[in-house]
């Protein structure tokens, strides 16, 4: 039997005691809290293997940030395949052996074995042991969870004497989210569980090296935050400048020769709970064409809405869609694609598809579906930014106090016998318990902004006044305007009013 045992990194500390972790390589954008996060749980002093949990849709650069920390710190790394399990087994094997650089390949009858000779790599000092895309594995053996479950036991030899770092990583996210929920064999055995995101809207613009907020946007409002959109599927290539975005739209996300072309096709491929895509993508279809209540998707789909609970539930467990509830009214709930890219297929690419596969001319095809570009993908993405720079990026002074909840909400006018959407609704902690509103918005993307929408906005805050909702008297009222305000709205707006242009969200 070989000795599985290798000399590893040794750490060294610092003046406090604090052990020196290894910098993060400098070709790596941003993922300093993950990879501060990975390297405090390697080295970890604990005397016994632990394990890590690192999930992540595709393509957001969870390989590369686990690759370069086994380099880091002298690790292993195995990335599984759709494969047999004696297959997975064989090469496990061979890729264990040469690591530890043995003259012929390991043999594993079973996971038995094989796990506990992962945990013999960590028998000297803390090492990372990842086993990327586990549900290729799992799929293959559904008992895999407890054979890892059972080597975790304490008082067993392989588990005491070893200081292994077991990484397991996946982008199906319904199946991660469910590794450590519940019943699962693995529940409360992590002691790291980790989500790597996408780049929210400032850090994507960083990332693409765009400088002006509009073009920053758009494009952001195209591809999100996924960092192998750029550097993987457009080789680099990047708008030059405003004039180029159509261009850009056409030779990249539009074209048939591009990668992006199918790649919204391909997202629902990766979770290992859809098996007949074609109602998941006409719920998102349905999303992205403004039917975003339960009710409205069933009419848009012609069901019955319990006939969508499923859908909706594996669409939210993999991440793809968000439920956001009403601020106003407790039985509302609205529904939003969490992927732009899947928002831009269902909302622009998905009406012309056929022509689009046929070769016909992309910049024409194009220009035809701005409409439907501004109406089902700039106007919700905007709405969705100022939500999320209002809640995590905006400065202290734009509401008087720190926002806990942002969302939208539904507000009754008794008298018009109507309601009012509100983009925007901001509540802070309210002393003694309870929320506290704070402010409420209205956004707009290719709609300049006057008097008549602040008249509305403060018509609205009386509503809630009269409502008896906490906090609407003081309320701040926020305008965010990616086409600009009038002279009239910026002369009469008063200190209750704020005023957000495009720039201020970057």
């Amino acid at each position: 039997m070989y000795d599985l045992s290798v000399s590893l990194h040794k750490y060294s500390y610092d003046n406090f005691g604090y052990v020196n972790l290894p910098a993060k390589p400098m070709a790596m954008f941003d993922r300093d809290f993950e990879w501060s996060a990975l390297n405090r749980f390697v080295a970890d002093d604990t005397r016994r293997v632990s394990l890590g949990v690192v999930s992540g849709r595709r393509r957001q650069g969870k390989t590369y940030l686990l690759r370069a920390l086994c380099q880091a710190h002298g690790g292993f790394y195995f990335a599984a395949d759709e494969a047999t399990d004696a297959e997975s087994l064989r090469r496990l094997g061979s890729e264990l052996a040469r690591h530890l650089r043995l003259p012929a390949p390991l043999r594993f009858d079973d996971w038995h074995r094989a796990v506990d000779a992962l945990f013999a790599l960590g028998s000297e000092v803390p090492v990372p042991v990842v086993i990327d895309e586990f549900p290729y594995l799992v799929r293959a053996n559904s008992s895999l969870p407890s054979i890892i479950q059972n080597a975790l036991a304490p008082l067993r030899p392989e588990f005491e004497n070893s200081r292994a770092r077991l990484l397991l990583c996946g982008s199906a996210m319904s199946f991660m989210g469910k590794l450590l929920a519940g019943n699962a064999p693995l529940r409360g055995r992590a002691g790291l569980e980790l989500m790597v995101h996408t780049f929210d809207h400032q850090l994507s613009g960083r990332f693409w090296g765009i400088d002006d907020p509009r073009l920053a946007f758009q494009v952001n409002a195209i591809v999100g935050g996924t960092p192998a959109y750029r550097r993987e599927f457009v080789r680099e290539d990047v708008p030059t400048g405003p004039e180029d975005f159509g261009s850009w739209v056409a030779r990249t996300v539009l074209s048939p020769a591009s990668p992006l072309f199918r790649e919204a096709r391909y997202l629902l491929s990766d979770e290992v709970d859809v098996r007949d895509t074609a109602i998941y993508h006409s719920v998102l279809a349905a999303i992205a064409q403004g039917s975003a209540t339960r009710n409205g998707i069933a009419s848009f789909l012609g069901r019955k809405s319990g006939d969508l609970a499923h859908a909706l539930t594996v669409l939210e467990d993999a991440g793809l869609i968000s439920r956001e509830p009403d601020a106003f009214k407790d039985n509302r709930t609205l529904y939003r694609i969490a992927e732009p890219l899947l928002t831009f297929y269902h909302g622009v690419m998905r009406p012309i598809w056929s022509d689009l596969e046929f070769g016909r001319s992309t910049e024409e095809l194009w220009q035809r579906s701005q409409h439907r570009f501004s109406g089902n993908v700039l106007g919700p993405h905007l709405e969705h930014v100022c939500r999320y720079w209002t809640r995590h990026l905006a400065p202290d002074d734009l509401l008087s106090d720190l926002p806990s909840w942002v969302g939208h909400g539904t507000v009754n006018d008794p008298a018009a016998k109507s309601s009012h959407e509100v983009d925007v609704v901001v509540h802070g902690h309210r002393d003694g318990g309870g929320r506290e509103l704070l402010g409420i918005g209205e956004v707009k993307w290719g709609e300049e902004i006057g008097i008549g929408h602040l008249r509305r906005l403060r018509h609205i805050r009386g509503l809630l006044v009269a409502q008896g909702r906490s906090g609407a008297e003081t309320a701040r009222l926020l305008l965010y305007g990616a086409a600009g305000f009038s002279a009239e709205l910026r002369d009469g707006a008063g200190d209750d009013v704020r005023l957000v242009e495009l720039a201020d969200l970057y």
